[in-house]
């Protein structure tokens, strides 16, 4: 199940380039026109979710209102000039690199189909020159500190026993937020040591559980998972694993709250639920494990993706050197 929180306050933005294609002219493409094909065949051609789906529609709905503006309806009027005048405006908002890259990507994308469809000749979008992105080396904790982080919550409240198998979870079995609040309890098989989470592009994978983390799920089973549901204020939800106080399925922000809690005190640096799946892969190939086994773990698509953390262990091994070795 796909936490969608956050999702509703874009619909907007869908329903407004629907409502813009009702009135116009027949064989007159227009960007409003374009966009709002463009996110249908998304929706219906590929597997995303509902926040892909969301996020190109506001994208779009952007990019449009910002054409109409200057005067700009269809889709001939394009070109690079009117595009790097985009670039511009976006990059005068102040937008973050990643954020801006990911605008002009849609652009470029709803344009590419647009001359697939023969709407277009060509994708003026095709060459736009965008800002490079930093790949910064993911931030991970030592061995040590992840687990003291996973020992962290108290043991003798419902809450708290929830959040040591969420903790263990993040860092045993390196799950994304999103596919860690996803989880349903028959996806979790303590038996076997395994749990089969929904990843990215609905692509399933089976992914083994620690002891500890087995340890947690028991204990957060047998009790205050039922309290959890006894406080229902609503129907509670009676698949999902992880309940919040009022018995519904626990949503991503919370996750991301309690890691923040946790690691909050003592002093210790900040880090987020990410950190712990970064923390998870750099320590697998710390201890040996192949890098296409990771890549299983993890469910990248790419080797290419899980190639970063082989540059983690580098750095982690050089320091390592440049610090004990006499002649570093």
């Amino acid at each position: 199940m796909v936490d969608t929180a956050g999702v509703t306050k874009d619909i907007w933005a869908i329903d407004t380039i629907r409502d813009a294609t009702s009135h116009e002219p027949a064989g007159s493409p227009s960007i409003a026109g374009a966009a709002a094909s463009f996110v249908r065949a998304q929706r219906a051609g590929r597997d995303l979710s509902p926040h892909t789906i969301a996020a190109y529609a506001s994208d779009l709905q952007q990019f449009s209102t910002w054409a109409s503006r200057g005067g700009i309806d269809s889709l001939g009027d394009l070109d690079r000039k009117v595009l790097r005048r985009y670039l511009g405006y976006l990059g005068q908002r102040g937008y973050a690199r990643r954020t801006l890259a990911r605008k002009v990507s849609v652009v470029r994308s709803m344009l590419r189909w647009a001359m697939h469809q023969g709407l277009v000749a060509v994708n003026v979008a095709e060459e736009l020159a965008v800002p490079r992105l930093d790949k910064p080396l993911p931030r991970v904790l030592r061995a040590d500190e992840a687990s003291a982080l996973c020992e962290l919550p108290p043991d003798d409240d419902p809450a708290g026993i929830r959040d040591r198998a969420i903790l263990e979870l993040l860092y045993g079995s390196g799950l994304r937020v999103a596919e860690l609040c996803g989880l349903d309890v028959t996806e979790l098989d303590l038996e076997a040591g395994s749990v089969v989470v929904m990843g990215k592009g609905r692509k399933e994978r089976k992914v083994p559980v620690g002891e500890p983390a087995q340890e947690a799920l028991r204990r957060y089973l047998l009790g205050s998972r039922g309290s959890f549901l006894a406080l229902a204020v609503h129907p509670p939800e009676p698949r999902a694993l992880l309940l919040n106080a009022r018995g519904g399925r626990l949503g991503t922000r919370s996750v991301r709250a309690i890691v923040t809690k946790y690691q909050a005190g003592g002093g210790r640096r900040p880090v987020s639920p990410h950190s712990l799946r970064h923390s998870y892969a750099t320590h697998l190939l710390d201890g040996g494990a192949d890098l296409r086994a990771v890549q299983e773990l993890l469910g990248h698509e790419s080797l290419a993706t899980t190639q970063i953390y082989t540059h983690v262990s580098t750095e982690r091994l050089r320091a390592v050197y440049d610090q004990s070795h006499p002649r570093a």
